[in-house]
């Protein structure tokens, strides 16, 4: 829904509710949902890459970032400028995102590191991707590395055929699904098990197409697994399977719940619940995300945004997701179609209710897909993908977000003079917006004096005209100002608008 320029007139009547007359301010109720998104919409300096990001994973402090790259720069730094090497492979404090000397040369194949998984323990992570080398060294896309002291393990050299494009690992078994159909010279359809040492395991389902993602929970006897495949096992299984951790075979079916011309791109757990972020094309697609018990096939909640997802995380009852969403009209808290699209959301793990939260990128290199990858460490959100612009500032390919600090409120406002009757001075302003604040305080100021105060919800697709009416001296001059918060301590202020309130009729 585009935002119509009414005149100040037409707005002001078709929005009666909000005048109140001789120096008063209507105000608007709508606190934010309790227990929402921990993170502040504001990027904390990040350093960046030359191309995309895949991949995130932490492990002791340490945040992996892997993709398509060669060079590395420091936060603000321009394209070329104070570049570092590192090729598809680099490490950083996961507290204040410097750059680590840990670092791996990726080559061969794409040189990409598509997935990764560090232990439960945090000793080991586990890469997979389309490579050849690695340190020069010949390996078949897939390696392990010791994040003690960030060194190959010379241990886990399985021969996988094809991309890796999903990794698991439990205390004792790492999961490695993508396009590959052999490993170690052994029939493999897409989905393999290994020992944390990389022995080939038996476990093994036969899947028609793809593996994406990969949740392994042997806790309740499940490897959800999700992809481009049709059939699982030789029986119709759409985008989304339940194996037995163990041999392979089928233990849970999702009949219907992907549709036909949607895959499933990512899934992720929290507790008993798992979440799941799929990407869609054309009518009927799903391209939003699902959640569900463990346990069970009751699915707890499904949204229906359009706009292909391509990471999900849950972290504290919220779970975010990355993808370039343009219309969740048909989701609680959701947007319309406005003609924009938004790279990052945040909603309730519980009942799939948006929340007001819009950081942004936009859709960057590649397929201007923008974010594709998503990672909660020390009490920090990273993002990781193809974009070339966080906020409206530019920022390639990785940015984070913290629990503290706050998003400005993105513009002041624009006073506009509706009319004079009697010393009576009406003007207007639509109203501003803010990231991660649906409600702000508005105060107006006569002559830098506070005459007035009111909250307002508004969103950058629902930006209501507000109005104001001051009753002084028939004759008097004055100079109005609007100042507008979210309740942090910084303000944005209009540009004075000076009134001459003159008798009569204006």
């Amino acid at each position: 829904m585009r935002l119509r320029r009414l005149t100040a007139r037409t707005a002001a009547a078709a929005s009666a509710v909000l005048l109140l007359a001789t120096a008063s301010l209507t105000t608007a109720s709508g606190a934010p949902r309790a227990g929402g998104p921990a993170f502040s919409a504001a990027p904390l300096a990040t350093w960046q890459t030359n191309g995309t990001v895949w991949s995130i994973a932490s492990a002791h402090g340490v945040v992996y970032v892997g993709g398509t790259f060669d060079k590395v720069r420091p936060p603000g730094a321009r394209p070329g400028e104070k570049e570092v090497e590192r090729r598809s492979f680099a490490a950083f404090d996961a507290v204040s995102g410097e750059l680590l000397p840990c670092t791996h040369f990726f080559n061969g194949g794409e040189a990409t590191v598509r997935a990764m998984k560090a232990s439960p323990d945090g000793k080991v992570l586990y890469v997979g991707g389309s490579f050849g080398k690695v340190d020069g060294k010949g390996v078949a896309n897939t390696v392990a590395i010791d994040t003690a002291g960030c060194t190959l393990r010379d241990d886990f050299r399985p021969e996988v055929a094809a991309i890796v494009r999903a990794v698991d690992v439990t205390k004792d078994t790492v999961y490695l699904g993508g396009d590959f159909t052999r490993v170690d010279g052994r029939r493999r359809s897409h989905i393999a098990a290994f020992t944390r040492a990389g022995r080939l395991l038996p476990f093994q389902a036969t899947l028609d197409q793809p593996v994406r993602a990969v949740l392994a929970a042997p806790d309740y006897g499940k490897v959800l697994v999700g992809g481009d495949f049709d059939t699982a096992n030789g029986a119709p299984q759409h985008a989304l399977v339940a194996l037995d951790p163990a041999t392979g075979a089928t233990v849970f079916s999702y009949p219907g719940w992907i549709p036909p011309r949607s895959r499933v791109k990512a899934l992720a757990r929290e507790g008993s619940v798992f979440y799941l972020g799929a990407e869609g094309e054309g009518g009927g697609a799903f391209d939003g995300r699902l959640a569900n018990p463990l346990a069970d096939d009751r699915m707890l909640w499904r949204d229906f945004c359009y706009g292909a997802t391509q990471a999900v995380v849950p972290y504290k009852g919220v779970l975010y997701s990355a993808a370039h969403a343009h219309d969740c009209s048909q989701t609680p808290g959701g947007f319309p179609e406005h003609g924009k699209m938004w790279h990052l959301l945040a909603q309730s793990a519980t009942d799939e209710t948006l929340f007001h939260w819009y950081p942004d990128t936009d859709g960057g290199l590649g397929e201007g897909v923008g974010p594709r990858a998503l990672g909660v460490a020390a009490g920090v959100l990273w993002a990781g993908g193809e974009f070339t612009r966080v906020n409206g500032v530019p920022q390639q390919s990785l940015t984070r977000f913290a629990a503290t600090g706050d998003a400005p409120v993105e513009e002041p406002p624009a006073l506009s003079l509706d009319g004079v009757r009697d010393g009576r001075v009406t003007f207007g302003w639509w109203a501003t917006w803010d990231r991660d604040d649906a409600v702000l305080t508005y105060s107006v100021y006569r002559d830098g004096k506070r005459v007035g105060s009111m909250k307002r919800r508004s969103a950058p697709w629902d930006r209501p005209w507000m109005t104001y009416t001051d009753t002084v001296a028939p004759g008097s001059r004055h100079r109005y100002t609007v100042t507008v918060g979210d309740g942090t301590g910084a303000t944005v202020k209009s540009r004075p608008l000076t009134v001459t309130a003159a008798a009569g009729t204006r």
